[in-house]
């Protein structure tokens, strides 16, 4: 019998890009052909400005997606005419791009609609519609998508006249532009993390590297789909960046802005989700696979590899389930606390400022996503090398040294807990004086475990034993809360060293710590973590 091989047996990375969209191989070479064809210098900014405002018009139908805090209103007492205004701009600069990417083949479209009004015969005129209607080629499918979402803005023109527009006359809305979208055979990025070659590829040589050395298919595609994930969120946020950038004009600037935030918000939730959810399961139900597969008398001379194995499968189990983590509460602090609502009317200049600084704190929270799963993996990346962006070093120690500071603050709250608790009360009967113990263990698992892993704390392994076992009884027992006690001072103290040498780094040498931002940033987290993550 062959030996078994840990590796991965197929191109997960290559599959993700060639088929979560779902287009037959005869689609994806004429969409190949007719994007390599496109004359524009700027046809991939187009081509994916483009999707993603359809995209985001799905999302941003449903609520969740949608910025500003929590409402107590229900919905249907809600007024959804802002929404369906910052829709049909979405719509607007969607026709826009599409006349950009049709070119001449524009014109056709002006005169069929002339057409289409002025023929008096309904035959006549029913014939022209489905001739319209072809979608034997990218071009076609394009000036069938231009049709349909024309017709779509002209809807959203009269209902917007209303004094009122509840939630399911908008929703109604959205959903008549979803089904024009969904029945397009060439522009359809609807789907759940889904990734197209011509825009989603990673360039960085060790990062491909990484997703290639994934120890089995199980791993190989989690670790894939992630990276694939962070890097087209970044590139979300330089979408927003060059929107906030070039418009002047409040309305274009939130209808566009709006619909991309939509995207992002929806992505990630779909990310911490299937992770949180399935990575455990899958890698176990996989390294199962692979151990079976052992014959019985190779098992000895093997034991150290398979050991080796499930601990690089458990280190990559706990990266994704802390960014899973990570992610739901930097989204939840940037949605709930930074953005406004799109009820909420604001000054353009604010606009502009509140996007630009909810970029700016996602931007470092997505790369050090990327760098911690990379060193879960074995491997420590050059920021320089990863992103494009040229202060990306800066900004990620920066980050780095506010998330020391921050976590240093919630472990010495344990401790100061901890000590004052008393482990013999009735935990069923008392359960809110314990409650602490959850909710620092969902910090630790948004926070703590990158910096315990990312740190290369000396006593990791122990810092997470201690952890774990406070949770493993339904009575807390002393023995185990002194012992938590004492590896949270220990971390503390790491972490306050960490933190004087992180501040002398050269790119923080002329940069002072801002300790009133961090304290503000701390007040949201600890807001954003209640409940605990496990039950949002």
């Amino acid at each position: 019998m062959a030996r078994p091989s840990f590796g991965p047996t197929r191109d997960a990375y290559g599959d993700l890009l060639r088929d979560t969209r779902g287009l037959r191989r005869e689609q994806q070479q004429a969409r190949e052909a007719w994007f390599a064809r496109l004359p524009s210098e700027k046809k991939d900014e187009q081509l994916f400005e483009l999707e993603i405002l359809l995209k985001g018009i799905a999302c941003f139908a449903n609520p969740r997606n949608q910025p500003g805090p929590l409402r107590r209103a229900p919905i249907v007492m809600q007024d959804y005419h802002e929404a369906l205004l910052l829709v049909r701009d979405g719509l607007a600069r969607v026709v826009h791009l599409s006349r950009l990417l049709l070119g001449d083949r524009d014109r056709a479209f002006v005169f069929q609609r002339y057409l289409e009004t002025m023929l008096p015969e309904d035959t006549a005129r029913t014939r022209l519609v489905r001739e319209g209607m072809t979608q034997n080629s990218p071009d076609e499918a394009l000036f069938v998508l231009r049709h349909g979402l024309t017709n779509q803005m002209e809807i959203a023109d009269g209902l917007l006249r209303l004094p009122r527009v509840p939630f399911r006359l908008f929703y109604a809305q959205c959903v008549a532009v979803q089904r024009e979208i969904g029945s397009n055979g060439y522009f359809n990025p609807l789907s759940a993390l889904e990734f197209r070659p011509e825009f989603d590829r990673i360039t960085s040589r060790p990062v491909l590297d990484l997703i290639s050395q994934a120890p089995g298919d199980q791993a190989h595609r989690f670790v894939a789909l992630t990276f694939l994930s962070l890097f087209r969120m970044l590139r979300y946020l330089r979408l927003l960046d060059t929107i906030s950038r070039d418009l002047s004009d409040a309305r274009r600037l939130a209808g566009r802005a709006y619909l991309v935030l939509a995207v992002l918000r929806s992505d990630a939730r779909a990310l911490s989700s299937y992770l949180r959810r399935r990575a455990g399961a899958h890698l176990a139900d996989s390294y199962e696979e692979d151990l079976l597969r052992v014959p019985a008398r190779e098992l000895r001379a093997r034991r150290d590899q398979l050991l080796a194995e499930g601990y690089k499968l458990l280190a990559i189990r706990g990266a994704l389930e802390a960014i899973s983590a990570s992610l739901r509460l930097e989204m939840r602090r940037t949605f709930e606390h930074e953005l406004p609502a799109p009820d909420q009317s604001v000054p353009i200049d604010e606009l502009k400022t509140r996007i630009s600084q909810a970029t700016r704190n996602l931007r470092p929270a997505l790369q050090n996503a990327i760098l911690f799963l990379a060193r879960s993996l074995g491997a420590r990346l050059d920021e320089n090398g990863v992103f494009d962006e040229k202060e990306a070093r800066r900004m990620l120690s920066e980050r780095l040294r506010r998330d020391i500071w921050i976590f240093a603050r919630i472990l010495h709250a344990f401790e100061l807990k901890a000590r004052y608790a008393d482990p013999t009360e009735d935990r069923w009967a008392g359960a809110a004086s314990f409650r602490f113990v959850e909710e620092f263990l969902s910090y630790f698992k948004a926070m703590g475990y990158p910096l315990l892993r990312g740190s290369d704390y000396p006593r990791f392994n122990e810092f997470l034993a201690t952890m774990s076992a406070l949770t493993d009884t339904d009575l807390l027992d002393p023995a185990r809360l002194d012992a938590a006690i004492e590896e949270a001072e220990a971390f503390q103290a790491f972490l306050n060293e960490l933190f004087e040498q992180v501040s002398r780094r050269e790119e923080l040498v002329d940069v002072p710590f801002d300790r009133k931002g961090a304290a503000q940033a701390l007040k949201l987290y600890l807001g954003s973590l209640r409940p605990p993550l496990a039950t949002r």
